[in-house]
Formats: structure tokens, sequence, C-alpha cells
């Protein structure tokens, strides 16, 4: 009786190890899987990555900061953030009541003000304007002051028309 105690448990224990073995099998084939989804992943992310790196390099190209011939014109003034020291003097026209000075129009649903700046180079700017309804672009000249005072010229504008 004994021997036919032991057949039995070793037949259930040979059924229990071949189950557990097949669903290894399975199991490791399903993390296989995962591990392969998660490599394709990972490259299209950092393809991803890559292109943003590489948009973001193409819209800095007219940028002051990346532009190492225009920085050394800028050099003698000793500006720690240039591109912000004359982004500050340009919003700095905001600050009068009325429209901005450099805005050759009249607001129409309040004042013309400049929102944003993009310094080109060590002599250009083009900078957006609005008055919350009407909006337009402007180009301008600059020039640093031996006093560190900054100049602007209007060098040319224009004012989208509103479609409705």
């Amino acid at each position: 009786m004994s021997k036919n105690i032991y057949l039995y448990l070793f037949v259930f224990t040979a059924l229990i190890a071949l189950y557990l073995g097949m669903m290894g099998n399975s199991g490791i084939s399903s993390l296989e899987e995962k591990l392969t989804k998660s490599d394709r992943r990972l490259e299209l992310l950092q393809d991803s990555l890559t292109q943003s790196e590489l948009n973001r390099l193409e819209l800095g190209y007219f940028g002051l900061a990346n532009n190492d011939d225009a920085l050394a014109y800028i050099d003698p003034y000793n500006l720690e953030n240039p591109v912000r020291y004359i982004s500050d003097k340009l919003l700095e026209t905001n600050e009068q009541a009325g429209d901005n000075p450099l805005v050759p129009y009249q607001g129409m649903d309040g004042a013309f003000k400049i929102n944003k700046i993009k310094v080109l180079n060590h002599r250009w700017i083009i900078a957006d304007f609005s008055d919350g309804t009407y909006w337009g672009e402007l180009l301008l000249g600059y020039e640093i002051n031996e006093d560190l005072s900054v100049s602007f010229t209007l060098l040319n504008h224009l004012l989208y028309s509103r479609n409705r």
C-alpha cells in the first residue's frame, strides 16, 4: 500500500511540475513580448527626443543666444544675460500709459503693448504687439549705448486684419 501512495505522490508531483513548467514558459513568453514592446517604445521615445532637440536647435538658429559673432559685439558691455537685458529694456517701453511708443498704430480695443520678443542678433529684434483683440508685429533695430541704455528704431511693422 505504501508503494501506491509513493507512486500517486510521484505522479501528482510530476503533474504539478509539468503544469508549473508550462505556465513558466508562457510567463517567459509574455515577459519577452513586454520587453520587446518596451524596447520599441524606448527607441521611439529616443527618436522623438532627438527630433525635438533638432527642432529646438533649428528654432534657436536666429537668436542672439546662439550667435557667437553677434555676442562678440555685446561683450564689451559685460552683460550677464544680454537677451534678457535687451528684452527687459524693450518691455519697459510698455510702462507708460497708452499705446507703446514703438507701435505706430492706435489701439482699438485698448492700448497696444508689446507681448513677445525675439532678439535676432546684435542689431535686430522682432516683436509681437496686441491690444487684446488686434495684433501685429514689429521689426526693430536697437543699439546699446555707452551708459547701457538701449535705443530702439522701428524698421518695419504690420497689423493683421481681423477675420470674421
